[in-house]
């Protein structure tokens, strides 16, 4: 997998992003990058989230065509489901980002998105645009328009069509057509013309497929006369690769939502409709009447005449021999009085003169967190693998500025290493996810930086430049200081550098439940950022909350050291939700940040601070002493819910299922999408069922329909839906209202489903066994009743219940309605 992202990552090899693993391409990927140089055309592709793109077009037009090719995420995908692990929202757009940026390093693309929040499945375009701000996601669009100066923007959706897709989609495409022109009025967004000028692209398409015309046999029989025909089944030779096996590559970057894909190889047909601009006479490009030479820019003609001389001389046995013209081509490039085409070409050919040359350069911290203030010991290296003539005259560390001179020699394969101190500023920020700064809204994150909108994410500050003089030429390269370390198994592994906060701070349970005025013990855990942090630990709630101590010193002498610390909590006599928020206090400044580490094998390790907070809620819960075992599905938190509810809950492994396994077990509960994504339930039924016969219940959270480890997911036939029901304050009818999961041991009301976030529920049953008691109805605005949220059937002594209610989105939340209704579902057979 490695080598394929070395492969096509080309876009971000100059600049070392996200502390990588250093891209070090061969001669054939070189080559492929000279000529890439030689290209000055771009084109935007612009859908709603992550997954939207079809990267085999992004795919092709970057490495076939060899254009500047983007893709346009109007959100992170944080309203999704994650199926590889129990991060949500905001923590699974931080996730969902980093694929992107691992699908983009495959395919050769560049990466951007809007502030638009992803808040769930919507059903119109005009729901959408009113929760998120249609005005600032315009701007946003167009900003992207203005920036990247696209001369062709693709539509992944259809402008024209409403109601009939997520409604995401819908509205990306309406905001893509009417970006379209608005992008070159200086009237419109007037304040961004302090940073770009307005840009007309040239045209605008719509990218169909057969998904839109219902089935791959009504797309093959639609008239296409009108359509832009691309074969995107290309071979490259000189890669041993197919378009479709790097753009399979590409896709299967996606993981949290399970969207490994297989490569194919031969011929495929890509289409595109024309919606905006000039009409191309060739159609078999989309670049057709489109200058893009190097004559598109002002004195740039010689640039490319040179550039093709270059790519036409190159030898593959010899990279180095193009670096005389290369540095020529780079000096040239440098004397042009043009503002676009410039920086980009100049870090595209820094990339592929340091490649040419064998040229490393590398900025490594020896600790992997550093704090506000402190010294950062670097480690540097430099080597030149060739025998043209380099000499490393200084160097600059950022953000502290400090040059360094050097003037030492850089002879063929002599590693130089290097030793540096780094000073950070005391009011460098910490690393944060830039769009989690501030307080975001339902539909909008708040970016306050206009030059941080659309950046996939935050830019890294502490860096090194390396000002090398190669063949009598004087080239700056940066890096970004990143962390490596040694794995014993994995080998040479790479990270961010962070800047942590002197002391964290993480309530171990972010939803407490009070049943009654009992006291609880609450558990909260500092983490030291640097060596030697003592101080106060403090649990604030409001004034009805009872906490014992007040406050407890502590005195972490080495940094990363953890403690946890208990404080008593009483709640009030009285219903009530509360936030409680821990605050440590160092030097009577107050710390009150929980870091979140979110860490996966197939993307950069990700650091996100969030206020060190927990909600409470004092209400009137009854439970019975159940005893729950629980098989995951695709990730949850609904097992932490349970024990927050004081039952008992064991982890099943399904593969283990065993009548004497669990025999002794009162309710057994299967995760999200368990039978979508766990085969070994398929050999278990017989024997869940059989524990159901004898009395005891089977609760089943919801599933994806179609696509079943076993189709017999319930012991009576019932066919599962795409029927959801996206508004979180729809109405609720009961249909049974004397059903004792409606009133035992909790009566539910109406008033417990107040409150719930995002959606009330998703993938309903629609048709279903006479056996099945429907518990509950709603809708959205305008669409027919679902009764298959809640489905209770007796089966032998015990029951079977299969709900599509989002309760792994609403028990995290805290909402107390959903923790009485599932309080009531578990006590069923008594």
């Amino acid at each position: 997998m490695q080598k394929f992202k070395v492969l096509f990552g080309f876009v971000f090899l100059f600049c070392f992003a996200n502390a990588q693993q250093p891209q070090k391409p061969n001669s054939a990927e070189i080559y492929n990058q000279i000529q890439k140089l030689n290209f000055l055309g771009s084109v935007l592709y612009i859908a709603a989230h992550p997954d939207d793109e079809n990267t085999r077009l992004i795919t092709y037009l970057s490495n076939d065509t060899k254009a500047r090719t983007g893709y346009l995420s109007l959100t992170r995908g944080d309203g999704g489901q994650n199926l590889i692990g129990s991060q949500l929202r905001e923590l699974l757009g931080v996730i969902r980002t980093q694929e992107l940026l691992e699908a983009r390093k495959i395919d050769g693309g560049e990466q951007f998105f809007t502030r638009a929040n992803d808040f769930g499945f919507s059903k119109n375009p005009e729901e959408t645009l009113q929760i998120w701000d249609k005005e600032k996601v315009l701007s946003d669009v167009i900003w992207t328009i203005r920036k990247f100066q696209p001369d062709v923007i693709i539509n992944r959706f259809d402008h024209r069509t409403s109601g009939n897709t997520h409604g995401h989609h819908s509205a990306s495409a309406q905001l893509s057509f009417e970006s379209f022109k608005l992008a070159n009025d200086p009237k419109i967004f007037p304040e961004q013309l302090k940073y770009f000028e307005t840009w007309q692209p040239k045209r605008q398409f719509f990218n169909p497929s057969w998904w839109f015309y219902g089935s791959q046999k009504k797309f093959d029989e639609a008239d296409k006369s009108n359509f832009i025909k691309i074969e995107t089944g290309v071979y490259y030779p000189i890669f041993g690769k197919s378009n479709q096996e790097i753009s399979a590559l590409s896709r299967s970057r996606h993981q949290s939502q399970g969207f490994g894909s297989t490569g194919v190889r031969g011929e495929e047909t890509d289409y595109l409709e024309l919606i905006n601009g000039e009409t191309p006479k060739d159609k078999s490009s989309i670049f057709d009447g489109i200058d893009t030479s190097w004559n598109r820019v002002r004195d740039g003609k010689p640039i490319g005449e040179l550039l093709s001389s270059i790519a036409a001389k190159y030898d593959f046995k010899n990279p180095s021999a193009s670096i005389p013209d290369l540095a020529k081509a780079y000096t040239m490039i440098q004397a042009l009085d043009e503002k676009h085409w410039k920086p980009i070409k100049s870090e595209e050919i820094k990339t592929i003169i340091a490649a040419c040359s064998g040229l490393y350069l590398e900025a490594v911290a020896t600790n992997q967190e550093a704090t506000p203030g402190s010294s950062i010991k670097l480690k540097l290296e430099a080597i030149n693998r060739s025998e043209i003539p380099m000499q490393l005259l200084n160097l600059t560390t950022f953000p502290d500025q400090k040059n360094r001179i050097e003037n030492s020699v850089l002879k063929n394969n002599v590693l130089q290493n290097i030793s540096v101190d780094l000073q950070l500023p005391e009011n460098i920020e910490y690393t944060q996810p830039y769009w989690l700064k501030e307080k975001a809204t339902e539909g909008m994150y708040t970016v306050s930086d206009q030059k941080n909108i659309g950046i996939p994410e935050s830019k890294r500050d502490i860096k090194v430049i390396f000002n090398v003089e190669i063949n009598g030429i004087e080239i700056p390269f940066e890096r970004t200081v990143v962390y490596k370390y040694n794995d014993n198994v994995k080998g040479e592994m790479y990270s961010n550098l962070d800047v942590v906060p002197e002391i964290t701070t993480s309530i171990l349970d972010k939803v407490l439940l009070f049943k009654n005025t009992k006291t609880k013990s609450v558990a909260v855990k500092i983490k030291a950022g640097k060596d030697s942090v003592k101080g106060n630990l403090q649990l604030e709630l409001p004034v009805n909350w009872v906490v014992s101590p007040k406050s407890i010193p502590f005195n972490l002498d080495k940094k990363g050291s953890e403690q946890t610390f208990y404080f008593e909590v009483t709640p009030p006599n009285f219903p009530e939700e509360a936030i409680a928020k821990s605050v440590a206090i160092v030097d009577n400044k107050k710390y009150d940040k929980d870091q979140v580490t979110i860490d996966y094998s197939h993307i950069l390790k990700q650091q996100v601070l969030k206020t060190a907070e927990s909600k409470c809620i004092r209400f009137d819960l009854k439970t019975n002493g159940e005893k729950i075992g629980y098989i995951m599905g695709a990730g949850d938190e609904v097992p932490n819910s349970l024990s927050q509810m004081g039952y008992k809950v064991i982890l099943l492994n399904p593969e283990e299922i065993t009548p004497e396994k669990i025999k002794n077990l009162d309710v057994v509960m299967t995760g999200i999408r368990a039978y979508n994504v766990v085969k070994a339930l398929a050999n278990k039924q017989n024997i869940l069922f059989d524990f159901v016969k004898s009395g005891k219940t089977m609760l089943v959270q919801y599933n994806m329909p179609g696509d079943f480890v076993t189709p017999n997911i319930a012991p009576y036939p019932m066919k599962v839906s795409g029927d959801r029901v996206a508004d979180e304050n729809a109405e609720v009818r009961f249909l049974a209202p004397n059903h004792p999961v409606l009133n035992y041991p909790n009566k539910i009301t109406s008033k417990d489903f107040k409150g719930w976030k995002q959606e009330q529920g998703l993938y309903y049953p629609n048709e279903f066994d006479k056996a099945f008691t429907p518990i509950l109805s709603s809708n959205d605005k305008g669409e027919t009743p679902k009764n298959g949220a809640l489905l209770v059937a007796p089966y032998g002594k015990g029951y079977y219940i299969y709900t599509g209610l989002s309760f792994f989105r609403e028990l995290p939340e805290g909402v107390s309605g959903a923790y009485k209704l599932l309080a009531n579902m578990i006590s069923l057979k008594n």
